[in-house]
C-alpha cells in the first residue's frame, strides 16, 4: 500500500465563511434552500455539503444549534467556533493520512486500471519524488506506466511529453469494474450491474473492496450488485440500507430508514 502523510493546519475553510454570509442575509439561520437563495449557480449537493459541517460542529459540541425543521441557528461568532473545532480536530489528528494506491508500485506499472501513477502523469502539480530510496522507485514507475500508457493509446507523446488522452481514466476505470464485477459475480452468485450517472444506487453495504483504481463500496441487491466509490463515511454504515443517486463527483449518499436526512457527498 502506498500512503502520503501529510501535517493539517487549522483554519476557517471556505464552507464556514459560506455558512456566516448566508446566515447574515437570514437572520442569523441557515438551511439548504438558503444556500440556494444566496447562491442560484450552487448544485444540491454543494449546499448540502455545509450542513454536513454543521452537523459535524454539532456533534463535537461547538455550539452549533439545528432546529426541527433543518434549518440550523448561526452565531455572530461563527468563525470562531469553526477555528475552535479546527484546533480540537488538530490535536486529536495532527497528521492526515491519505491512501494512494492499495496495491504495491510494481504492481501498478502495467495494470489495466486507473491508477496512482496515471493520476500523477496527469496532474498539473506533480508531487515532489527524490532520486533516491522509493522516489527512484516511483520514478521508474512512472517512465514504465508512460510507456504503457502510449502503446496502448491511451496516451500521446507531445514535445517530448506524455499527456493523457481525455477519457483515459474513465475506460481504464470501467475496465477495471468490469472484470472487478466478473470475479465478484462468481463469488456472491449474482449480477453484476453498473451504476449509471444520474442513476440510484440502492441496496444494503456489504464491504469494501480495494481495487488499483481505488476504494470501492459493494451494495448488494437480492440477485443484483454494484460497485461505487467509496467513502470514509461508509465505515459505519457496513451492513446497512444505503441509498444515493451517481452523480459525477461520486453517490450523494442517503441514510437511515427512510433516508431522509442530509445528503453526503
Amino acid at each position: 500500500m502506498i500512503v502520503r502523510i501529510a501535517p493539517r493546519r487549522a483554519a476557517v475553510r471556505d464552507v464556514d465563511r459560506t455558512v456566516a454570509t448566508v446566515a447574515q442575509g437570514n437572520r442569523g439561520r441557515s438551511s439548504i434552500d438558503a444556500h440556494l437563495r444566496h447562491d442560484p449557480s450552487a448544485t444540491q449537493a454543494f449546499a448540502e455539503a455545509h450542513v454536513r459541517r454543521l452537523e459535524m460542529m454539532r456533534r463535537a459540541g461547538i455550539g452549533i444549534e439545528r432546529d426541527a425543521d433543518g434549518s440550523w441557528s448561526i452565531q455572530a461568532d461563527h468563525l470562531d467556533r469553526a477555528i475552535a473545532y479546527e484546533m480540537r480536530a488538530l490535536r486529536d489528528r495532527p497528521v492526515e493520512i491519505e491512501t494512494l494506491s492499495a496495491l504495491p508500485i510494481a504492481q501498478l506499472e502495467t495494470a489495466d486500471a486507473a491508477t496512482w501513477l496515471d493520476r500523477e502523469i496527469g496532474a498539473a502539480a506533480r508531487l515532489p519524488v527524490r532520486d533516491a530510496g522509493f522516489g527512484r522507485e516511483v520514478r521508474s514507475a512512472l517512465d514504465a506506466r508512460r510507456q504503457w500508457l502510449v502503446e496502448r493509446e491511451l496516451a500521446d507523446v507531445d514535445g517530448g511529453k506524455v499527456r493523457l488522452r481525455a477519457n483515459a481514466m474513465m475506460l481504464l476505470q470501467r475496465r477495471e469494474l468490469l472484470v472487478a464485477g466478473e470475479r465478484l459475480a462468481d463469488e456472491l452468485s449474482k449480477s453484476f450491474v453498473e451504476a449509471k450517472m444520474g442513476g440510484a444506487v440502492e441496496g444494503r453495504l456489504t464491504r469494501r473492496v480495494d481495487l488499483a483504481s481505488g476504494r470501492f463500496a459493494l451494495v448488494e441487491h437480492s440477485r443484483e450488485f454494484t460497485l461505487v466509490p467509496w467513502r470514509p463515511v461508509l465505515e459505519r454504515q457496513i451492513g446497512k440500507s444505503v441509498g444515493g443517486i451517481m452523480r459525477a463527483e461520486g453517490v450523494n449518499w442517503r441514510f437511515g430508514r427512510d433516508r431522509s436526512g442530509p445528503t453526503i457527498s
